[in-house]
């Protein structure tokens, strides 16, 4: 039996001036839309009632603790480990695995992170999860310090940036996949008893692979400044690293899965390679300060679609919005020279287009324009993994509002919006109401969270979580002794996948807890990544309203009086 990696492939939900989607641009196809049909009215008074909740905390109106949560999702990265494990590994169901990674091909490609419940290496994927990870210590690294979670998160880090350095072996080659989807997916085995491929597979000047070498480059160069002040070295080391990778994707242009034929099937890249080259340069240029990365933003930003694209998600595949919101605070922080202003003016007009969609605000464009809400106010963009959109949404929404607020702005102006601009505080309403909704504020009070809460998913799709722990079992589980034995059991997995966040319900907020229903139950690292910050985030806005009180929800006023 196969669980196909349809829960992960995408196709990105996007509107040009000119009609037409990324896809056009990559030669990939039409675009999949989201067919919503929104009335305002019940979109505003649907935000009232999700932001209420959201203050008032879960579903029986107990405030959701988010310091546990913080602690449960930094477990999660433990669980995917590949590789030798350390002494200090806290998810002790696991056990070493991929031990032999590269051998086949002389290099040295042991460790990294499995992306979901399989054990393929995927470098795209990954590179982006450790981007994710980064940003959220860069922008709430204090908020992870102060509730005593920081080690935890910057191991989590570094052991996705060690194999980034083990992968990048010559400036010009970079490994970007161990392990085959195929064959992988034919067996249900634990990672610690692997009998399937490990074959790797590498990008270089003759198969070029700009968007996972952009990726990779924007990962180091973000994990550069989160381990700065921690490790400078190291930061130097990877600034090196993301320097050589950029320069490698810029040079050598092309798409990954056209170099790579095995991962068209999982992690094709949809969207392109011209989001994660604007991407990478953006982070290289935070973590430099130089000027010509910002040039070369400015000066692709027509061509590379970076101004063009009106993107409603943000993903693993598809970093337009993130790019857009990137560049918006270079604007806002008046980070830029005279003749960058009027080409980041234009990003940021892109950047709001995201954020007055996950709003509903956008009166322009049609049904396309704006992210679908389910009746309990979950963002939906797809069924496969709708998860994956929400916390990066979430993400998003709440870094936007804080730029805004240091830049002393108060609002968000949504195209063809009839009552004016939106206060940005509801814009930060938004992303904790999603943030809530993972946790359990929502009509089948489920916490998405795996171990959080009395009600969360028991039989994720994946496979370790699913089989016997290795320590209580050495006895060797072959490819479909597992299937035969495990997969199809209707009991609880035996091991416990703390810190996951899974594929989540669909649009009309239903959820199947099977272990076959992998469209759902299927959790993936860069589900989770987004959420380390924010739920560092809303633990201290927690403890401080615990302490003076609670803050006043002008969102909520304000739009209830709308209403």
């Amino acid at each position: 039996m196969r669980a196909v990696a349809a829960a992960r492939r995408q196709q990105p939900h996007a509107k040009a001036p000119g009609g037409g989607s990324p896809l056009a641009m990559s030669g990939a196809g039409a675009a999949s839309s989201c067919r919503q049909r929104r009335q305002l009215g019940g979109a505003l008074l649907l935000l009232v009632a999700v932001a209420l909740a959201g203050v008032l905390g879960g579903a029986e109106g107990k405030a959701h603790n988010y310091e546990d949560a913080l602690q449960k999702s930094l477990l999660y990265f433990e669980a995917q480990r590949s590789g030798r494990l350390p002494h200090s590994q806290r998810v002790t169901w696991r056990h070493h695995s991929g031990l032999t990674d590269g051998l086949e091909q002389g290099v040295d490609l042991v460790g990294g992170y499995y992306d979901a419940g399989d054990h393929v290496k995927f470098g795209l994927p990954m590179a982006f999860t450790v981007t994710m990870l980064s940003w959220s210590l860069i922008e709430y690294g204090g908020d992870v310090a102060a509730a005593g979670e920081l080690g935890h998160a910057l191991e989590a880090v570094k052991w996705g940036t060690d194999y980034f350095i083990k992968a990048h072996t010559q400036p010009d080659e970079l490994w970007a996949e161990v392990g085959d989807g195929d064959t992988d997916h034919y067996c249900w085995q634990r990672p610690e008893d692997m009998t399937t491929s490990r074959q790797a597979y590498k990008v270089d000047r003759d198969h070029p692979g700009s968007d996972v070498a952009g990726e990779t480059a924007a990962a180091m160069a973000a994990a550069s400044i989160v381990f700065r002040d921690a490790n400078p070295h190291y930061a130097h080391l990877l600034l090196h690293h993301a320097q050589q990778l950029f320069e490698f994707a810029d040079k050598y242009r092309g798409k990954y899965d056209s170099s790579i034929a095995e991962v068209k099937s999982y992690y094709a890249s949809v969207s392109g390679y011209k989001d994660e080259l604007l991407w990478a340069a953006l982070w290289l240029h935070r973590a430099t300060g130089r000027a010509d990365y910002l040039d070369y933003v400015v000066d692709n930003a027509d061509s590379f679609g970076g101004t063009g694209w009106a993107i409603n998600e943000f993903s693993w595949d598809v970093k337009y919005a993130g790019v857009q919101i990137l560049a918006t605070r270079l604007l806002l922080r008046g980070e830029h020279a005279a003749r960058h202003r009027s080409t980041l003016e234009r990003y940021r007009e892109k950047a709001e287009h995201y954020v007055c969609a996950c709003l509903g605000r956008n009166a322009d464009g049609g049904a396309d324009a704006n992210v679908e809400r389910s009746p309990g106010g979950m963002l939906y963009i797809r069924q496969w993994n709708n998860m994956q959109y929400v916390t990066s949404a979430a993400f998003l929404l709440s870094a936007y509002s804080d730029y805004l607020a240091e830049a002393g702005v108060g609002a968000v102006s949504c195209a063809g919006a009839g009552e004016g601009d939106v206060a940005a505080a509801e814009v930060f309403a938004l992303a904790r109401a999603q943030v809530d909704y993972v946790l359990g504020t929502n009509p089948r009070g489920v916490s998405y969270l795996v171990g959080y809460g009395p009600k969360y998913p028991n039989r994720v799709h994946h496979r370790a979580a699913s089989i016997v722990p290795y320590k209580h079992s050495k006895e060797f589980i072959g490819c479909t002794q597992g299937f035969d034995h495990w997969f199809g059991r209707r009991s609880s997995n035996p091991n416990v996948l703390v810190g996951a966040i899974v594929g989540g319900p669909d649009r009309r907020d239903r959820f199947r807890d099977n272990r076959e229903n992998y469209m759902q139950t299927e959790a993936c690292t860069y589900n989770t990544a987004p959420m380390v910050g924010m739920f560092a985030k809303l633990h201290r806005m927690a403890r401080q309203e615990r302490e003076q009180g609670p803050t006043p929800a002008a969102p909520v006023t304000s739009t209830a009086a709308e209403v």
